[in-house]
């Protein structure tokens, strides 16, 4: 065999586990890079091919960087808690710390196996003991701090409970939940539980009662991307909307510094915009409406005062607590059944169905404050307790939804604003709402014919002179909830003493999960933890039963990597100081709205708490596109146990059926192994065309569903580590999503042996030769070099495995075997393909690894082109070319043409009529 890479990938697997070639430390003598992969949950399926890509990508880009002189930190770990245990727990009673260390061995196999320059010795699992540790840490110190508006920054809540005593909450500029004013002498007359409720609405990490997704069948709370269309996305449970006591992170007080932070951040802009939208600052007021024949008002906030002469009507959300005290008793019975219906609904779902428009009439009624006009008052789905008040004014005329509505339930329309000089036109011609962000009032009072922003002003000015409203920022990001009702997750270090919660202390952390008897609600609908014997502190007061959601693991894990095997902190100012933060964050953007927003919120927490060094967690992000499956289809007659090939199935009535990728090559059905594939295949008929039976492909999502799955194990047996990272490289620009295609890794696994085979000779003995290079030679390596670089710098990886092979075509076909030439190209390519780059490094006579060497370095004058290839024709028909100096004289080119051995034939001995020369062009001789 030529190249054998089956003994030669395992045999530098091994070299690298045995010498920790990988292995970081603190090296003040060179630059760091940190190189972070978003670590994965270890499912049982193993990794896929799809799931590489990105952890590839960011190992060349951490080799490269080593070969720069760079001190690299490139670390992985497992995110290890997840429902999908605990399912598997619930169903077999295994426990999930068996089925997760199983899980975690099979993806370490498959990682190493693909020869990941990781430092294993800084692996962090967030189901250890010793890692959650400090998740349990962090989320003490939240619990213990409040965030001053003032200074802009988290502080104890001992300095809040100073000033409390000293002169109450008045002067206090808090992020807090609502809470009435208190003097200094109310503060010291309140008992030590009314105290602790009060702290509870300034807390960090507070305890309230809060809407959630509720799944009876998993017994938990989901959040939002874990629901749709009213069931849970694992298992298809149904899924409602209920209040229940959750503990949540007070992540709005840094709504204002998340945003801000997006603009010294290299993220990808869309990435940037889905979080800018997620936080969704808006500027505006807030006014209250009375309600007829209630002494309550109903409070709203809009960003368009302007429009509030265009009300026709209110519409509340279906959770807002004045929907069951207004509605009247004609109206009761629809309005709760909707309540009911809407309740089951996600509130992803609400915000994005457009087109079903659905509402019931309370039949109360509110009063425009501005001109006293009664306003008849809906309940809507499209109306989000979460944001803002849940409560709207709604402008039909100048908002599409409530266009949208009005239409649908026959309300008036009506126009206050327009374009300058435009005449209005009734709006009941319309066919969508008015745009209204320019123009002048009309029809509005005493703002009409005034231009649109100084309308706004003036109402919000109106409105605060009346006493009913006020100016306001507010922002559709909402505290995250950070409780779940399972077992498989961080213990909360909390107590509970007269029905309030407390912190242990630092000393008897981490608290560890406890053994429970199964892993299911208890019978009262407790959470698991409730099960465990003694589940009390040493004084008898009883620990918390939720657990932390997945999230909590995750959001400081990057921290933990920079010293994680220090059991007396977090991570040492050394440490944080030396690595920072993240220089380079792979991942994918569907965690655009959950992990990303939380750990930046993780990060900027203990930044003001003097731990983290540096504001924001990850400097530059890069997502990466998603490889997609190429799936196969047989066609099945209708009825029948009869499968007609692909380009005759236009003739019959079938049915398309995927079939397993693994037993089709090249589109062709191993109709044998199809056969033995499932036993209702058994007995099939085949309608072949040419003796073959073709089957149909399309590119869909990667799943084991669609039989599509390609493990990266099998391609790797066949092929070899460095081929497979090659031809995932080779697949297309790193960003975008591509198709997968296994017939396309055959060109990549030849490139591999030419590569071998420019190194060895006919024998496969390994011959190079000493000696100066050859101009041609160098002048392809350094043109490498410099493509090389530049592409892997931009982060086009592609690009660089087609200059890796056009250089070894050309060195092919110059014959080249030259030492120098060929050890900068081993090295060149090492972070590409490690494994052969090793062996070869080997060959040619190093000693240790070629990944502690430097870069090649790029010379231009070596590809400065000194000579032209000139094509020489006679008569007007090209003969052969010929090579001479850039920059000889006419005459000089016109010698050498003539007597070129070549011109001989052509001239038959006779002198030419002419020579014509275009410098740098061509060369024509006329005979």
């Amino acid at each position: 065999m030529d190249y054998n890479y089956r003994e030669i990938e395992k045999k530098w697997q091994q070299f690298w586990a045995e010498n920790k070639t990988y292995k970081t430390d603190i090296d003040h003598s060179k630059p760091k890079y940190y190189v972070l992969d978003m670590f994965p949950y270890p499912s049982g399926a193993g990794l896929h091919v799809g799931h590489p890509l990105g952890y590839i990508a960011s190992d060349i880009y951490a080799r490269y960087k080593r070969l720069k002189g760079y001190n690299v930190l490139h670390p992985m770990g497992y995110d290890a808690y997840g429902l999908p245990a605990e399912q598997y727990a619930i169903q077999t009673g295994t426990h999930p710390a068996v089925t997760t260390e199983k899980n975690i061995a099979r993806y370490r196999e498959q990682l190493d196996k693909i020869g990941f320059s990781y430092d294993w010795d800084r692996e962090v699992r967030t189901s250890d003991p010793a890692y959650y540790k400090w998740t349990q840490w962090t989320f003490v110190q939240l619990f213990h701090s409040w965030y001053n508006k003032i200074t802009h920054k988290a502080e104890p809540v001992s300095t809040l409970i100073a000033a409390f005593e000293k002169s109450g909450n008045a002067g206090v500029e808090a992020a807090c939940s609502d809470t009435p004013v208190f003097t200094a002498a109310e503060w010291h007359s309140m008992n030590e539980p009314q105290q602790q409720q009060v702290l509870m609405n300034y807390r960090l990490a507070y305890l309230a009662d809060t809407m959630v997704n509720w799944c009876p069948a998993l017994g938990t709370v989901l959040a939002n991307d874990e629901v749709s269309d009213g069931f849970s996305v694992r298992g298809g449970h149904p899924v409602e909307r209920k209040t229940m006591k959750q503990w949540l992170l007070r992540i709005t007080a840094y709504a204002d510094r998340l945003l801000d932070g997006l603009d010294h951040i290299d993220w990808p802009e869309s990435l940037k915009e889905i979080q800018r939208n997620w936080i969704g600052r808006s500027e505006g007021c807030s006014a209250e409406f009375a309600i007829k024949g209630f002494d309550q008002k109903l409070e709203i906030f809009t960003t368009r005062a302007d429009t509030m002469f265009g009300v026709t009507f209110m519409v509340l959300a279906p959770e807002h607590p004045f929907v069951e005290a207004i509605t009247t008793p004609g109206c009761r019975a629809r309005v709760e059944e909707y309540v009911q219906w809407a309740k089951n609904r996600s509130e992803r779902e609400r915000m994005t169905e457009v087109k079903k428009v659905t509402g019931e009439f309370t039949g109360a009624y509110a009063i425009n404050p501005l001109n006293g006009e009664e306003i008849p008052i809906w309940v809507a789905d499209y109306v989000l307790m979460g944001y803002g008040t849940g409560a709207i004014m709604a402008v039909p005329g100048h908002d599409s939804r409530d266009f949208a509505f009005a239409r649908h339930f026959g309300l008036p329309v009506r126009q206050v604003v327009s374009r300058q000089g435009e005449t209005p036109v009734d709006p009941s011609e319309w066919e969508d709402s008015y745009d209204s962000k320019e123009g002048v009032m009309i029809n509005s009072g005493f703002i009409t014919g005034l231009e649109v922003k100084e309308a706004i002003t003036t109402t919000i000015r109106k409105i605060e002179e009346m006493g009913i409203g006020y100016g306001k920022v507010n922002f559709r990001l909402r505290d995250a909830i950070f409780s779940r009702q399972r077992y498989w997750g961080e213990p909360f270090p909390v107590y509970y003493k007269d029905g309030m919660p407390y912190t242990l202390s630092e000393e008897e952390l981490p608290l560890e999960l406890p053994e429970v008897d199964a892993y299911l609600p208890t019978e009262s609908g407790e959470p698991p933890l409730a099960r465990a014997k003694n589940w009390t502190t040493k004084e008898g007061f009883p620990l918390e039963t939720n657990t932390m959601p997945g999230f909590a693991g995750s959001s400081g894990y990057y921290l933990r990597y920079m010293d994680p095997r220090n059991d007396r902190e977090y991570f040492s100012k050394e440490a944080n100081g030396y690595w920072k933060s993240v220089d380079l964050y792979m991942g994918g953007a569907e965690h655009a709205t959950g992990h990303l927003i939380y750990a930046r919120f993780w990060n900027k927490f203990l930044f003001d708490i003097g731990l983290a060094i540096e504001d924001e967690p990850f400097k530059k992000l890069i997502n990466q596109g998603m490889i997609q499956g190429r799936s196969n289809f047989v066609y099945r007659v209708t009825g029948t146990n009869k499968f007609v090939s692909y380009n005759l199935k236009k003739d019959y009535d079938v049915q398309a059926i995927h079939v397993d990728v693994n037993i089709v090559h090249n589109d062709v059905l191993d109709i044998q192994a199809f056969i033995r594939w499932q036993p209702q295949f058994e007995g099939a008929d085949f309608i072949l065309e040419d003796g073959k039976y073709m089957c149909g492909w399309e590119v869909e999502k990667m799943s084991k569903s669609k039989y599509n799955v390609q493990n990266p194990d099998d391609l790797i047996e066949r092929y070899g580590a460095d081929t497979l990272r090659l031809y995932e490289m080779f697949l297309g620009p790193l960003e975008q999503s591509k198709p997968w295609d296994t017939n396309g890794i055959e060109g990549v696994f030849r490139f591999i042996r030419k590569l071998w085979k420019l190194y060895h000779d006919f024998d496969n003995n390994f011959n190079v030769s000493e000696g100066a290079p050859s101009a041609a030679e160098l002048k392809v390596l350094h043109k490498t070099i410099k493509k090389v670089q530049d592409d892997i710098e931009r982060f086009s990886f592609n690009t660089a495995v087609s200059s890796f092979m056009i250089c070894v075509n050309e060195l092919t076909d110059l014959k080249c075997n030259n030492r120098s030439i060929l050890s900068e190209l081993t090295i060149l390519i090492s972070p590409y393909a490690p494994h052969i780059a090793e062996e070869l490094w080997s060959l040619l006579g190093n000693s240790g690894s070629v990944t502690q060497v430097a870069f090649p370095e790029f010379n231009e004058s070596y590809i400065v082109e000194n000579t032209f290839e000139y094509p020489v024709s006679f008569n007007g028909k090209m003969r052969f070319r010929l090579e001479l100096p850039l920059g000889l004289p006419v005459p000089e080119i016109e010698k050498a043409v003539v007597s070129a051995p070549e011109s001989a034939k052509w001239l038959e001995g006779k002198p030419p009529r002419k020579v014509i020369v275009v410098p740098g062009k061509i060369v024509n001789v006329v005979v």
